[in-house]
């Protein structure tokens, strides 16, 4: 069996690999670097630098509480660049390593369909090679929305791809977006001294998650200097001077902002253009590859389409887990995907992350809904890490006590929501989360708490 996978991403390369696992004879096709948006101008570098901006941070206004003495503070912007570079240029190689151990061929240049059995390569030197395939994975990935706005083309607009490489820390930054890319970015650069303005069209940031958890970070980054303007639609981008400003209206008022630099984080949306998708066949819906969700087959039979560029949830780890079904389908085996466990996570700080749905989400569904929370201030762990802005949140069916969602901001979220995760997978219900003994000190018994909470019987809350 010829396996051909267009993309070299956290989609691609797990389904190639889990391809060849199982006996197929794989091609892998990028145009860039292994492992797509996320290794390179994504999770991976956005989190580096977000990884250092908190421990500067920290340092910068925490050290004397934690008993360090610290004198004339402050980032090296270039080494941390060549930290970002280092370690992106690590994972890759990595990938390469795997590929090459799983026997898989990769080959550099821009794939497009000419058949529903084969892909023209053009290469970098500009040759062209057909490839001819038994099966093909569509993988790839998404790119930053451009938002049709006057002045978006002026030197100083920027998208995320280039937020994580500036040559200088800018003065001052409007962010249009307060999503996740938004949110993130927001605490980086604020953090690194550069006054942040927040632009949102929606009434609140973050208007996936629920408002609990949304608020607490929402306090923080008001806190931190950050203003956020939400229900505010941005109407232009004009040059003046050296600066930019932006200009924006709010149920009737205006108002201007003059900034260095505008990021623009309204989104991502799948990168679907000049594959040749319409010419063989393969149906999109306002650019996103139409499958059958069960198996990621394509209108077209033989043809797969996984991560971003099908319009689904847009996260490296879905991805990752719709290769592998459509790997093994592709190979024989009956597999399918259960994303209602999807964990989220936003690594601002306090980093949020949930699963399941939201409690206004489970009101609306009809559910009959019981609710526990546990604020960290009452966690020992957090309290000696100095991060007590932070709760945990049960949403429970009443009837059945089975968790329909776990939300969380706070230490580590990012990391405990895997129990979460699994607790959604398993069905499981507060009790069984109740009766599981964890470990102390540590966060997650603030998890654990939560859980108590939802039955009223949280041991480290007054009544």
């Amino acid at each position: 069996m010829k396996v051909v996978v267009l993309g070299g991403g956290p989609g691609g390369y797990v389904c190639a690999i889990r391809a060849a696992q199982l006996g197929a004879d794989v091609t892998v096709i990028e145009k860039e670097r292994m492992g797509g948006t996320c290794l390179n101008v994504g999770c991976i570098p956005t989190k580096v630098l977000l990884h250092t901006t908190e421990i500067y941070k920290t340092i910068k206004e925490e050290s004397k509480e934690l008993g360090i003495k610290v004198d004339n503070i402050d980032i090296d912007w270039t080494a941390l660049q060549k930290r970002k570079e280092s370690i992106v240029n690590q994972l890759i190689g990595g990938v390469e390593t795997l590929l090459k151990s799983n026997n898989i061929t990769k080959i550099s240049g821009q794939g497009k369909f000419i058949s529903d059995k084969e892909i023209r390569v053009t290469l970098s030197n500009g040759k062209r090679e057909i490839i001819k395939f038994d099966k093909a994975v569509i993988a790839t990935g998404s790119e930053p929305t451009i938002i049709p706005l006057e002045g978006v083309d002026l030197d100083g607009v920027i998208t995320s791809n280039e937020a994580l490489s500036l040559k200088e820390i800018p003065e001052s930054m409007c962010i249009i977006g307060g999503g996740v890319i938004g949110s993130e970015f927001a605490c980086v650069y604020s953090s690194l001294g550069t006054n942040v303005t927040i632009i949102e069209m929606l009434p609140e940031i973050l208007t996936t998650m629920d408002e609990d958890i949304v608020n607490i970070l929402k306090n923080q980054l008001i806190q931190s200097g950050v203003d956020i303007y939400t229900k505010t639609k941005v109407d232009s981008i004009q040059q003046y001077k050296d600066k930019l400003v932006v200009s924006t209206s709010s149920q009737g008022s205006k108002q201007s902002f003059v900034v260095e630099k505008v990021l623009l984080a309204a989104g991502r949306r799948p990168a679907t253009k000049n594959l040749g998708l319409e010419d063989i066949g393969i149906k999109v819906d306002r650019g996103a590859i139409v499958v059958d969700r069960r198996t990621m087959e394509t209108s077209v039979k033989n043809i797969y389409a996984i991560g971003d560029c099908n319009g689904g949830t847009l996260l490296a780890h879905v991805a990752s887990a719709e290769g592998i079904v459509a790997a093994e389908n592709i190979m024989g085996k009956v597999s399918k995907i259960k994303l209602n466990p999807t964990p989220y996570a936003v690594y601002t700080k306090p980093e949020l992350a949930a699963v399941g749905i939201t409690e206004k989400e489970a009101r609306k569904q009809g559910y009959e809904v019981r609710v526990g929370k546990f604020p960290l201030y009452a966690n020992g762990k957090s309290l000696i890490m100095g991060e007590l802005n932070g709760i945990v949140k049960f949403v429970v069916d009443a009837k059945t006590d089975e968790i329909l969602g776990i939300h969380m901001a706070g230490p580590r979220a990012t990391d405990l929501i895997a129990e979460g995760a699994l607790a959604l997978r398993l069905e499981a219900t507060v009790e069984e989360i109740i009766t599981t003994i964890h470990a102390h000190p540590t966060v997650g018994e603030a998890f654990h708490e939560a859980a108590h909470a939802v039955h009223r019987s949280a041991i480290h809350l007054p009544r």
